[in-house]
């Protein structure tokens, strides 16, 4: 498959990896490919983002991120669901924290033994670039780009597609980019 990416969909897939690697984590998640779209300055997802005026909130959609990573990657959609049922999911992070050690539930902790040190990609990450290949076999394109890669991110269902929501990045905003058919503006 990684033969069909453009060299900026590469370029987005070895920035994931260098945000796991500096974060010590064990796999590539889809926030990783998140936040390395946000840092990208060329392609045309990286410019679509820009369009939507999300390209100069990168830290405000870092911290998005991170706090969705300290609640166990609980969207705030199923945060709310387990608060309907009287489960406060920030008094179980803080008690968890406080027991673990900060970051527990987000998988920050260094002392989980041996390891090799290569980085696979988790299942969410997986799934997103899967779905980066349909989007563009869909759009009868040839090659997988960053903007597919963002497509599906916003198209997939969970944290990533939440926090570019709240940021007034969805599948439909993107596409009207993408295709000329309008400026969406981002909130």
């Amino acid at each position: 498959m990684f033969e069909r990416f453009t060299e900026d969909a590469r370029a987005v897939v070895r920035g994931a990896v260098a945000q796991a690697e500096a974060t010590g984590e064990r796999s590539v998640d889809a926030g990783h490919l998140l936040l390395a779209l946000l840092e990208r300055r060329g392609g045309r997802g990286a410019c679509a983002l820009a369009e939507l005026g999300v390209a100069d909130r990168g830290e405000a959609v870092r911290r998005a991120w991170d706090e969705a990573r300290r609640r166990a990657g609980l969207s705030q959609a199923e945060t709310d669901a387990l608060a309907g049922l009287g489960i406060d999911v920030a008094r179980i992070v803080a008690r968890v924290e406080e027991v673990h050690g900060a970051g527990a539930l987000a998988g920050d902790r260094r002392d989980k033994g041996w390891w090799s040190g290569r980085r696979g990609f988790g299942r969410d990450a997986k799934e997103v670039l899967e779905k980066a290949l349909r989007i563009a076999l869909a759009r009868r394109e040839r090659h997988i780009g960053d903007e597919h890669i963002l497509l599906a991110l916003t198209a997939r269902p969970g944290v990533a597609a939440e926090v570019l929501a709240d940021h007034g990045v969805t599948y439909a905003s993107v596409t009207g980019v993408l295709d000329g058919t309008g400026r969406a503006e981002a909130g």
